[in-house]
Order: C-alpha cells, then structure tokens, then sequence
C-alpha cells in the first residue's frame, strides 16, 4: 500500500507505504533512489521527524524513515517493549523491502535500535551513524538516567496537554514550536505507554552487542543536547569510531537543523566525501 506527498522544500516525492511483519502492519515513508539510508527515529516519535531530512537525503539515496514498532502507524503490539523488539521490527522491514545492503542512521533512542540492528546485520550494513545516542552501560541501568521524561498522568480538565508540552519545551528555541507541536502530537497517540520507549533503554545490554557491530560509524550529537553528548567519547573509545558535533540544535536536532542533519548523513553514507566536511 502507498501513498504519494510532495514536499515544499523539494520536487523529491514522499512515498508512503506498509510492510508486513510478525507483529503487524509496519508504516514506513521513502523518497528518490539509489543506495538505501534507513532513518529511526527516537520515542515515541514518528517518521516526521525526518519530514524535511527525507528529501534532502533522498536527492542522491533512496531516503527511508520507518515508524518504529508500537509508534506512529506502525504495529502496536500488547507486551513490554524492549530494544531487541524494536530491532525485530526493523529486520523485518528491511526484509519486507529486499534491502541486501543498506546504510543505518539512529536518533536517540532509534540510535539504540540501529545499534541492535548493526549488531545483528552486520556487514549488511554499509555505514553506521549514531546520532545523540545514549551509551547504555551499568551505570545507565542501574538508575544513572534522568528519571521520567515524557510520562503524565492525565486529566479530565487536559491540563496534562500542557504538561506534556512543558516537559519538553526546555529543548526547543523560540520559533520551534512546530516541531515541538509534532513530538505532542506523535507521544498522545502512545500517551498510555509514552515512556516505555525510554524504560526498554536502561534493559538494554549493549556493551554487549558493540563488540559485534563491523560497520563504519560516526556518532555525532547536537551541542545543547547535554543528555547525550558526553556519550560521544564513550562510542569513540568502545567502537574505535569518528565522533561530530552539529552547529546546533538539542535533542530534536533533525528538525532544528535539518539540512546539516542530512548535509551530515550524506557525508558519511558518501564515505569518499565525508572527509571534506566532518574534518579529518
């Protein structure tokens, strides 16, 4: 099943489409051709969050943002989420579709995923890049996070919509509340299971699974995103890999700074070309 949408930003189509699954139907969105870039989002986001990425990426690759398992449009099966459920979805999206040999692009916790996910494809995929990706180690199980971000209990005045906004605003500048409208709109569709996505991180055995990972990576995070940047070292040490730091943004950088996000994926997904502009 598919759809069509054109962007404003790009004469590049959106193509909307469902791939079967062993949990269900999986929504995924794709644009232009050529070798395949699969971009997971972070919970409980959807695929736009990659809205004005897609058709950037996909003027030179075939540009494809999945809704991950339980979010979005996709499947939303009973059942505790965890990082290796989220990474069947994904296998079996990439199956349903034939992509042999794709590049991988994770933000925050669909960087956990593509983490999983390169660990169990292997030389399947040719790039790896993890963007403000949360380095779960020990510590990180052990209750070093930050607590509850998104849960709200809610409330028949729907005082528990501005909660939900308030819980994230901190992360957004002035003039982003677009974006920040799109992350409400994204977490009430899962508001009864809106933190379960962050809960499956600090489960997640990844030290683990980093040994096993062959793909080329770079780990790159945005500069006011303090939750996740000092996990870039820790990648860099654990995967021997590049780390890069964008101009800007927080913890929504793909829509904050949505062409040097994709101006960044095609530098590395391009390898030859990475080095002119993430530096030596």
């Amino acid at each position: 099943m598919t759809d069509t949408t054109h962007t404003d930003n790009s004469t590049t189509t959106l193509r909307k489409g469902y791939a079967p699954s062993r949990f269900g139907q999986l929504h995924y969105v794709e644009c232009g051709d050529g070798e395949p870039v699969l971009l997971l989002h972070q919970t409980p986001r959807s695929w736009t969050e990659y809205l004005d990425v897609l058709p950037r990426v996909g003027a030179r690759h075939r540009a494809i943002a999945m809704d991950t398992l339980g979010y979005g449009a996709s499947a939303k099966p009973e059942g505790p989420h965890s990082v290796e459920r989220f990474a069947d979805g994904v296998a079996d999206l990439v199956d349903a579709l034939g992509l042999d040999r794709f590049h991988l692009v994770g933000h925050h916790t669909g960087g956990v995923i593509a983490v999983e996910v390169a660990a169990r494809f292997q030389d399947r995929v040719a790039s790896l890049m993890l963007s403000a990706t949360a380095f779960i180690d020990a510590e990180r199980r052990n209750g070093g996070g930050h607590g509850r971000i998104d849960h709200v209990d809610p409330k028949s005045d729907g005082t528990h919509l501005l909660e939900m906004w308030n819980r994230r605003r901190g992360f957004y500048q002035p003039g982003e509340e677009a974006a920040l409208t799109n992350y409400v709109i994204d977490a009430l569709t899962v508001l009864d299971r809106v933190e379960e996505g962050h809960e499956s991180l600090r489960r997640y055995a990844m030290e683990t699974r980093l040994p096993r990972i062959t793909a080329r990576t770079l780990a790159v995070c945005a500069p006011r995103d303090h939750y996740s940047l000092p996990s870039l070292a820790k990648f860099a040490v654990a995967l021997g890999c590049r780390t890069h730091v964008l101009s800007g943004g927080h913890a929504a950088a793909p829509e904050q700074v949505p062409e040097e996000f994709a101006r960044t994926v095609l530098a590395w997904v391009g390898h030859h070309q990475g080095a002119d502009v993430l530096g030596s």
